[in-house]
């Protein structure tokens, strides 16, 4: 009785060793923690923060405009720069505690719209990096398993990476975004425009990744037993393929939605993101470049944000290859 139960118990130590294994090796990745805890936090303030915050981030409030740098006219006489409410210093200063980041010139609260701002990004990020792994795990696999519709692929998948990106974005841009505004709404048409110009202009790097992978599980001893019994090759790439193609996609898939997020940030910040009254991180650092000198925390703000979000992102795509990677997890 006694063996049976310790067997039992090795077993399922045993079961569970290869994902323990994968989590300590993550944890002693201190930069890949540090970005995981602050895209958790930036995940809840972006999410729960517009309910809990009082302030609409879409609303003006002219009384309350460019309160920014108010404590900068502590001790100066009415008039000088940077205090731009000459004589109006104790109600500005008391308009400043109930927005603690300062309004913009319309007078809209700079947390709410940086909140608002940061769903709309991760969002953006998010659903980009899921299209773009899908098309390219999809090309991936089709072009390493199946032999006749290797060079096909590969030479469409060099095709898209001979563009140039940007311009291509831009005119993707030009072309639909007002037909799409007008067919699904200012901000649904936008996004849409957005995650789809991204998603399938950054697929490549997954395809390469996923096309070497399956070339070297092809000749792997499981598959070539499948094979031996009569295994449907759909049955064999949903079985036994793209299980094992995971570690890599899903590293492929973190560095994908900071790529997206930087991606979103620049059209966005080119005039060809969403509209004005609808933030991003990347709209905010446009509308604010024109008040840089006055107000230099304004798109400094969404600027750091964009900044952190990437390289946490980056960190976390870091450790999990060190820890998906079974020649480094024991190390």
């Amino acid at each position: 009785m006694t063996d049976l139960t310790s067997g039992t118990a090795v077993a399922d130590k045993s079961s569970r060793n290869q994902w323990w294994d994968v989590w300590d090796q993550f944890r002693k990745h201190k930069g890949a923690m540090i970005g995981l805890w602050f895209i958790l936090f930036i995940v809840v303030f972006t999410l729960f923060g517009p309910l809990i915050w009082p302030y609409d981030a879409a609303k003006p409030d002219i009384r309350a405009r460019n309160t920014w740098a108010i404590w900068s006219c502590v001790g100066q006489s009415s008039g000088t720069w940077p205090c731009l409410f000459p004589g109006e210093e104790a109600r500005a200063i008391k308009a400043s505690w109930w927005h603690p980041l300062g309004t913009d010139q319309l007078g809209r609260d700079n947390l709410a719209r940086i909140m608002i701002g940061g769903r709309v990004s991760l969002a953006v990020g998010m659903t980009a990096m899921l299209l773009s792994i899908f098309l390219g795990t999809l090309i991936g696999v089709l072009a390493g398993y199946f032999r006749r519709l290797d060079g096909v692929l590969m030479r469409f998948t060099d095709l898209f990476l001979s563009l140039p990106l940007l311009p291509l974005l831009l005119i993707f841009a030009a072309l639909y975004k007002d037909s799409l505004s007008r067919m699904m709404g200012p901000e649904l048409g936008v996004f849409t425009l957005i995650v789809v110009a991204i998603g399938v202009t950054s697929w490549m790097p997954t395809a390469r990744i996923v096309r070497g992978e399956v070339l070297a599980l092809k000749e792997r001893e499981f598959v070539l037993a499948a094979r031996s019994i009569g295994t449907q090759s759909t049955k064999m790439i949903l079985r036994h393929i793209i299980p094992n193609v995971v570690s890599p996609v899903m590293v492929a898939a973190a560095l994908g939605v900071a790529g997206a997020i930087i991606t979103e940030s620049v059209l966005s910040f080119l005039g060809q993101g969403f509209p004005p009254d609808f933030p991003t991180w990347g709209s905010l650092l446009f509308e604010q470049i024109g008040y840089l000198e006055l107000y230099p925390m304004r798109p400094l703000l969404p600027g750091i944000l964009i900044s952190l979000t990437v390289l946490s992102v980056n960190y976390v795509g870091d450790g999990l290859r060190d820890a998906l990677d079974p020649r480094i997890r024991g190390r």
